[in-house]
């Protein structure tokens, strides 16, 4: 894996940057958010790891130009900041995971070689286009309609639906919204599915259309014509 490291603490990022080419990855440590903006477009990527307070562009900044490009490379969030509220809104810009300061080293391998995994599988089970009456996902295009009117979606809540979707008329459990749309198992971050759910159904569900997305009580979510 070619590694894109973003980290300003000069001893942290050294260490992280010897850490990670030990474990046999290959790494480029930058501190600064502008420098890391053209190395991102220069080079191709199997993983980003950026640290959220950084001069020039923060790692949120570098997030949302990320997924404004379309690019799919997997994301990792270091912070100090650990409140849900700083979670969601970096798993909202398009990070894959965030992992708060200090961590164990092999904490975060262990992270990288499952987002590693997922990422390859998730490639590997692309489709094309995914329907459920007159709504339609286009992975590719990376463009939702409904009854032909085009609808937008963060990247979580693009990968929400297709998640549902890729499972239509089967309830999907909590544990594979989790691994499918935040690349994690912990269940501190239930709570943000069900913020998503309700983003989801306020932009999918509206008025005049009939209700997709369903809650199955205990067991997780449904998205069904019916």
């Amino acid at each position: 894996m070619k590694i894109l490291l973003v980290e300003d603490n000069k001893h942290l990022g050294q260490s992280l940057s010897k850490g990670l080419m030990e474990e046999g990855f290959s790494v480029q440590l930058e501190q600064d958010g502008f420098k890391a903006r053209d190395l991102i477009f220069q080079q191709d990527w199997d993983l980003f790891i950026f640290d959220i307070m950084l001069p020039g562009l923060s790692g949120i900044e570098l997030c949302e130009l990320i997924r404004f490009k379309k690019m799919i490379t997997p994301i990792i969030i270091l912070s100090a900041l650990g409140e849900p509220e700083d979670k969601i809104k970096a798993l909202d810009k398009g990070a894959d995971d965030y992992l708060v300061k200090p961590f164990h080293f092999q904490e975060l391998i262990s992270r990288i070689n499952a987002l590693n995994r997922r990422s390859n599988n998730y490639q590997q089970q692309l489709q094309e286009d995914l329907f459920c009456d007159n709504l339609k996902l286009n992975y590719k295009a990376h463009k939702v309609e409904r009854n032909g009117h085009t609808i937008e979606l963060s990247q979580k809540e693009f990968l929400l639906l297709k998640t549902l979707l890729e499972h239509k008329n089967e309830v999907v459990s909590r544990q594979t919204i989790l691994q499918n749309v935040w690349k994690t198992q912990q269940d501190t971050y239930t709570n943000v599915i069900d913020v998503y759910i309700s983003y989801l159904r306020s932009k999918i569900d509206t008025k005049g259309e009939t209700k997709l997305i369903h809650t199955v009580k205990g067991r997780g979510y449904m998205i069904a014509e019916h």
